[in-house]
């Protein structure tokens, strides 16, 4: 065999690279680009509706494809989001009617057009033409850069038009900051005020329609739902101001872009599940061990809510003895493990903080309430010597 050439494994890696970036670069905008409208959705409680518009959109441009007989036309984007937005509208009537609760009426409305998509496309030629029933439940990722139509003879990649919807997305939520805003927290005071939540939300899902649109025709349908909701839940444990939540967002769904991208190239795996898999680990990490709302935060927050607890309660323990004649019964050391039904050993760890955090202090066999913890106990027993409520 012949040897090949110096220099000519370094050019295949090096080629190799720059396509790798290039897919990065890709599902880096398609993240921030569904990261941002993601966000209200996560607020809102509809993050299912972009499972649902994630799918159906097969249903619009399966009826597209047999309009315009073309299955690289542009209006099967068109056909695609005025499915998103079909797909609203029948949720909405459904929750209007009262007889089904949101989430059951996105469980009704979901899987009827999507199983009508994937029905049409069966049995039909696009199942061996462009559209495959792979590629419309799974996705292929790895082909984001490759064009998908031509504009006025110009071949059009993916990332130029998620480019475009990245840049909708950011202009329409800081032109209508204020008003996504309020109708998202407060849609009573923002109908009140005249802003017209409806029309804000009907607005919301067609944005909403039109992202998923592309970034369906970009990475597949697992990565939409995945770029759409797990940014936004993880900001959400970061964050309660809204501006940052959007920021956070679109970072999070970024770095897994990237880190997914790369670990599938190290692995050799499906590029749509490794992508999902670190945004599901970046999630994990939020949820362990976010500042406040974490799993970690909240445990060492009841672990210390404990310690005060049992603090607080010796103190009002010795106040409510103090100055009687059980005093000497009530505050003695060896005896509060019997009062308080405390073992010795919990007891002498309690006192030992209580003395350190000045609430108590010994008296030879005693213990005695500092002023400390005296007002502490005072705020709990109360002066009227009744535990308030």
């Amino acid at each position: 065999m012949e040897r090949p050439p110096r220099g000519h494994r370094h050019k295949e890696t090096e080629r190799s690279m720059s396509e790798l970036a290039q897919l990065i670069l890709v599902l880096v905008v398609v993240a921030a680009a569904c990261a941002v409208p993601g966000v209200f959705l996560v607020l809102r409680r509809m993050s299912l509706v972009s499972d649902a518009i994630g799918h159906v959109l097969l249903l619009g441009i399966v009826l597209a494809y047999f309009i315009v007989q073309d299955a690289d036309s542009p209006w099967l984007m068109v056909g695609a989001a005025l499915t998103g937005l079909l797909t609203v509208a029948l949720v909405e009537a459904l929750q209007r009617t009262n007889l089904v609760k949101a989430d059951a009426a996105i469980g009704l409305v979901f899987p009827a057009l999507f199983s009508l998509g994937v029905l049409l496309v069966s049995v039909s030629h696009l199942r061996s033409a462009h559209l495959d029933i792979d590629r419309v439940l799974l996705g292929q990722p790895d082909l984001a850069t490759v064009p998908r139509f031509e504009l006025f003879g110009i071949a059009v990649p993916p990332l130029w038009v998620m480019g475009v919807v990245l840049a909708m997305n950011v202009v329409l939520v800081l032109v209508l900051y204020k008003e996504l805003k309020l109708s998202t927290f407060d849609p009573a005071l923002a109908a009140s005020l005249g802003f017209r939540p409806g029309l804000i939300h009907y607005g919301l899902m067609a944005v909403v329609s039109v992202t998923a649109v592309v970034a369906f025709d970009a990475v597949g349908p697992v990565l939409v739902v995945g770029f759409f909701v797990v940014p936004a839940a993880a900001a959400y444990l970061l964050t309660d101001r809204l501006g940052v939540m959007l920021l956070l967002a679109c970072g999070i769904g970024a770095l897994g872009a990237a880190l997914g991208v790369i670990a599938s190239d190290r692995l050799d795996s499906n590029t749509a599940g490794t992508v999902a898999a670190a945004l599901g680990a970046l999630f994990a990490l939020v949820f362990l061990f976010a500042p406040g709302r974490g799993q970690l935060a909240q445990l060492f927050k009841r672990f210390s809510q404990r310690r005060a607890f049992e603090e607080t309660m010796l103190a009002v323990h010795l106040y409510q003895h103090e100055g009687t004649s059980t005093e000497n019964d009530e505050a003695r050391l060896d005896g509060i493990y019997t009062h308080l039904s405390w073992e010795p050993s919990r007891v002498t760890t309690v006192v030992e903080r209580a003395t350190g955090n000045g609430l108590v202090m010994r008296d030879g066999e005693l213990l005695k309430l500092t002023e400390v913890g005296r007002e502490r106990a005072k705020a709990v027993f109360g002066e009227r010597g009744t535990i308030e409520s």
